[in-house]
């Protein structure tokens, strides 16, 4: 087991945690282990509770389904599921902002109209 050193920008509360992390331990865990009191929700990688942006080394999320690979190449990554294989430092994001750039092409593409006839047969 090696240890790295990680340290995390929590932007709602601008507080900064470091901690060392095992590389064979979800990142989200070890910290919490060692008081850090970061945002998550389900704990499993599917959504974006919990996300963050690497600023400098190199972690491993295989479960990350709540990110797309293009989000992953552009240096987000979900805590919950996420190894640390270096020393790191990253940055909580807005759950909201996170979840824009994911989906936000598959919404708001106009005004919903209402009041409109169903076709009938």
């Amino acid at each position: 087991m090696t240890l790295y050193t990680v340290r995390i920008r929590d932007r709602r509360t601008d507080t900064l945690y470091t901690c060392q992390v095992p590389d064979d331990r979800y990142i989200l865990h070890s910290v919490e282990n060692q008081g850090a009191n970061l945002p998550f929700s389900c704990r499993n990688g599917a959504c974006t509770a919990c996300a963050v942006r690497v600023i400098s080394g190199e972690l491993d999320q295989p479960e990350a389904m709540g990110l797309s690979a293009e989000l992953q190449h552009q240096g987000y990554a979900l805590l919950c599921v996420s190894y640390a294989r270096s020393d790191l430092e990253v940055e909580t994001q807005d759950e909201d902002e996170v979840y824009e750039l994911q989906f936000g092409r598959y919404f708001g593409k106009g005004k919903v109209r209402r009041g409109l006839p169903l076709d009938e047969d």
